[in-house]
């Protein structure tokens, strides 16, 4: 669901993009959670290697499904960690839209 890292702070901030295109005909608005439970992985881990899994969706604010062909700019933020959990925040714009806020729980390490 990443085309491309952008930009990484390990254990605190990351930013990436993803292109829509025409072979998903249209990109379930669920995804899109995805999208930041994976950039929170790059986000929060601190060295190579390190696995994640998404715990908990704490909180999802949805605005607009995303159209074809949209660039969708996501990022993620570590707020707070506690053990091997990341307390995240994340966003997904498009040209400065506000199309997902959430917060989410993500644990990282093996199951």
């Amino acid at each position: 669901m990443l085309d491309r890292v952008l930009e990484q702070q390990p254990g605190s901030f990351a930013r990436a993009r993803y292109r829509t295109s025409v072979a998903l005909r249209s990109l379930p608005q669920v995804l899109l959670v995805e999208a930041v439970a994976q950039l929170s992985g790059v986000a929060a881990v601190e060295r190579h290697g390190d696995g994640g899994f998404l715990a908990t969706i704490d909180r999802a604010n949805f605005g607009r499904p995303p159209l074809l062909g949209d660039t969708l700019e996501i990022e993620a933020r570590v707020i707070k960690t506690f053990g091997r959990l990341c307390l995240m925040e994340g966003q997904v714009t498009v040209d400065g839209e506000e199309l997902l806020q959430v917060t989410l729980t993500l644990g990282i390490g093996p199951l």
